[in-house]
């Protein structure tokens, strides 16, 4: 339970980028939050112009004298903040964090960054030099439900992709218990349209996708890397899977099924308990139970991701699934749940809502 020091705590908070999906989620989230004030939004694009007036939807709701500037580092900190969420482009997010944390804000950064513990990792599959490598043993994978203790205490914490979450969070638990083979494991994702951010792209738009399926980033997702990592580092060794994302005709929203060996006879029940003993206690996990067949429709603005599980005797595989909304849990939602935790705050607070 959070003390009541920290109930009356309320935090200056910055959001650089705040025009595109994800930085705009955090805004109505922030807006919304009753321990925190939005008191610095930046986008070149906006600069000079109100926050309500680029987004109607918070008129009443956020503060109507806020008004979008240009990045940078000086007036940033100068707004007050004591927080910063990056929602900007991998590669742009780093010339922002190691300056921040300089001045003593601490930071979430919502780009991939940060992820990777590794500089050639991320050059492998960034296709480009690791623009801060200093920063990189400082900084947190932001995984609430797996590294909350890790969390509280960082000055920079790296907040994971949409389907990196949708994937790590059904098969840390059963891969740390050794349920299931550490080899053949295949990963499907299907995420909308928002997931690929607010750029223009002939294939993103609405006569392209509308009406369509098709898969994309293959064989070598950029998700890859920090799923693999974290998945590596929770077996003690070097686990490579198959992944395939995936794009829907939706806006939002983030389906995956997993299939993995089963290892030692493991039964429904064995894969239940472990699911019980990570999250019975994570207030964003729902577990659906075997046979749960977990539905989008369900998490949709929400910071909740959904978990259903199946074994399949004919195969001797087992099948997990997930469903979260790719701006909620796989973004914005889950950034904040990292920001609660930083601050002492209930690791709930701004984000119950359905």
């Amino acid at each position: 339970m959070a003390s009541s020091k920290s109930k009356r705590t309320t935090v200056p908070v910055a959001v650089v980028g705040a025009s595109g999906y994800s930085g705009a989620e955090l805004a109505r989230l922030l807006c919304l939050h009753p321990q925190a004030k939005l008191t610095c939004v930046t986008s070149r694009q906006h600069a000079g112009r109100a926050l309500s007036e680029i987004f109607p939807r918070l008129r009443g709701v956020g503060p109507e004298d806020l008004f979008f500037t240009e990045p940078d580092v000086d007036a940033i900190a100068a707004s007050g903040a004591q927080a910063v969420f990056l929602a900007l482009p991998h590669g742009v997010a780093a010339e922002f964090a190691g300056p921040l944390v300089e001045k003593g804000l601490r930071v979430v950064d919502l780009s991939a960054d940060f992820r990777l513990e590794s500089p050639s990792i991320y050059e492998e599959f960034y296709g480009s030099p690791h623009p801060a490598p200093d920063l990189l043993a400082e900084s947190v994978y932001g995984l609430p439900e797996i590294r909350a203790g890790e969390i509280r205490k960082a000055r920079l914490v790296a907040s994971p992709g949409c389907y990196p979450t949708s994937i790590l969070l059904p098969l840390i638990p059963v891969l740390r218990e050794g349920l299931i083979a550490r080899s053949g494991i295949v990963a499907n994702s299907i995420s909308g349209v928002s997931g690929a951010g607010k750029r223009a792209d002939t294939a993103l738009l609405f006569a392209e996708c509308n009406e369509s399926l098709r898969p994309y980033g293959v064989p070598k997702h950029r998700h890859l890397s920090e799923i693999e990592q974290e998945l590596s580092a929770v077996s003690g060794q070097k686990i490579t899977i198959s992944f395939t994302p995936h794009l829907a005709p939706v806006t939002a929203g983030l389906c995956t099924t997993i299939s993995a060996l089963l290892d030692n006879g493991s039964a429904e029940e064995r894969i239940g308990k472990a699911y019980a003993e990570a999250y019975g206690k994570a207030p964003f996990v729902r577990l659906l139970g075997p046979g749960g067949c977990p539905d989008t429709k369900h998490v949709i603005g929400t910071n909740f991701i959904d978990i259903g599980w199946c074994i399949d005797e004919r195969t001797g595989r087992c099948v997990l699934m997930s469903a979260e909304d790719n701006l909620g849990k796989g973004a914005a939602g889950q950034a904040l749940q990292s920001f609660n935790l930083m601050f002492g705050l209930e690791e709930t607070a701004g984000l119950k809502i359905i």
